[in-house]
């Protein structure tokens, strides 16, 4: 099992870094609202959303879908998967599926919408998974892809603990930066959406545990918790740290 398979074999990892967002960020509209507002459903559309996670941005939305809409939710994780179902819940609409990007088991043409948020940096094959995509979407479809700029948060923490030979590399094979190149290798439109955000963290350790979810820092398990704190709040202001964000999407047809 690699690192990416280990960090999201369950929700654990995501829950927490979800719960920074929710907590602190200064921008008050979630960030999954912000997403599903750019989306253009219409009645009838088949939907398709790849490393759909926890699905926590269906939940509650569902019932109020548009009359005809059919969403298949899939993930390569059986253990995200079922933490989906429990989210999402068990509507006529939807099903549900364990599926490889790189790999999609659906034919030529079959989506109106295809989905893949905050995980296209993930894929291996980046190309092929984008090839797949174009494959099963419809002529005049459009695919929505979330994903985060090179100047975020994970940035953020590299500098704040350098001195302590922690790094953690920015995967930059799809950022905001140069997306758009990967995609409009694959589509004719692309269009750039950025979020204006920041965290505001009030109570360190929460950052602190957020940190420490993540698989790409290197060494982060021989480091102290406490030590972490106080690396963080060496960077705080008024008891309040200040971590800059980096969030948006690409919209293509």
């Amino acid at each position: 099992m690699n690192k990416i398979e280990k960090q999201y074999q369950t929700a654990e990892n995501l829950n927490t870094r979800i719960s920074i967002h929710e907590k602190y960020s200064i921008n008050q509209q979630p960030f999954a609202d912000w997403i599903m507002s750019h989306y253009e459903i219409e009645p009838n559309y088949r939907i398709l959303e790849l490393g759909c996670g926890t699905a926590g941005m269906w939940k509650g939305k569902l019932s109020s879908i548009a009359e005809g809409v059919h969403l298949t939710l899939t993930d390569f994780s059986v253990g995200m998967l079922e933490t989906a179902k429990k989210n999402a819940g068990d509507f006529p609409c939807v099903d549900y599926g364990v599926v490889d990007i790189q790999n999609i088991p659906y034919k030529n043409d079959s989506f109106d919408m295809v989905i893949a948020n905050m995980m296209l940096y993930h894929v291996p094959d980046l190309d092929r998974g984008l090839s797949e995509v174009r494959r099963v979407l419809k002529p005049g479809g459009k695919f929505y892809c979330a994903t985060y700029g090179e100047h975020g948060i994970a940035e953020f923490i590299n500098d704040a603990l350098e001195e302590y030979h922690i790094s953690g590399s920015i995967g930059k094979t799809f950022t905001l930066q140069n997306g758009g190149k990967s995609l409009a290798a694959h589509f004719s439109v692309v269009e750039r959406f950025v979020r204006d955000d920041a965290l505001a963290v009030t109570y360190i350790p929460d950052f602190v545990d957020y940190v420490l979810s993540m698989s790409s820092l290197s060494s982060i398990e021989n480091i102290d918790a406490e030590v972490l704190k106080k690396a963080f709040e060496s960077k705080s202001e008024n008891g309040v740290l200040y971590v800059p964000k980096e969030y948006g999407m690409f919209i293509c047809e």
